[in-house]
């Protein structure tokens, strides 16, 4: 009951476009580990979905998403990557869709953009924003590798293929996409 109601109380302090402790962060990115690494790369959804695009650290955007669409758990969210870089609130925004997802994980489902790539937030912002906000690197390593086990793509009720930006030309069937190693940049 107590872990329950610190991740309340953390989703809550999130919402509210504050950050949580570095501890925190670490606990959290620890308990959504556990999640993602069962999830596939092809991770089947079932609709009613609302299917978002590129956040990109707008975290009140995605408040306004919630608040049109509806809040989870009562709407059912597929969010299809870049959740970080070029916003102002790139930490709060993945923060709070990871502690809603360790919270209703079969409510929101979260894939890989290119923008979740250690590479990428070194040149549009994530990694300096990390360390602006937390005085160090340390958040930014937690959240990187959590990126690694983020799923690659989604369908939704077995026939609507979602993915981030494309697929490569040598990607034929749904089988080779979940075989492929995700835990990696």
């Amino acid at each position: 009951m107590g872990e329950l109601s610190d991740l309340d109380r953390q989703i809550e302090q999130l919402r509210r476009c504050e950050l949580i402790k570095e501890s925190e962060v670490k606990a959290l990115c620890a308990k959504a580990r556990e999640i993602l690494v069962e999830e596939s790369n092809v991770q089947r959804v079932d609709s009613p979905v609302t299917v978002c695009g590129d956040i990109h650290g707008q975290f009140y955007d995605l408040k306004e998403l919630f608040r049109v669409g509806g809040d989870v758990p009562e709407t059912n969210y597929l969010f299809m990557g870049d959740f970080v870089d070029r916003g102002f609130y790139s930490v709060e925004t993945f923060l709070l869709l990871l502690a809603l997802k360790v919270r209703y994980p079969d409510r929101i489902t979260l894939i890989r953009g290119n923008h979740e790539s250690r590479q990428i937030t070194q040149v549009y912002g994530f990694y300096d924003e990390c360390l602006r906000k937390y005085g160090s690197v340390t958040v930014w390593r937690y959240c990187t590798e959590i990126f690694d086990y983020l799923s690659l793509s989604a369908i939704i009720d077995g026939k609507i293929f979602c993915v981030h930006g494309g697929l490569s030309p040598s990607i034929q069937t749904l089988d080779q996409i979940r075989t492929i190693d995700r835990k990696q940049e």
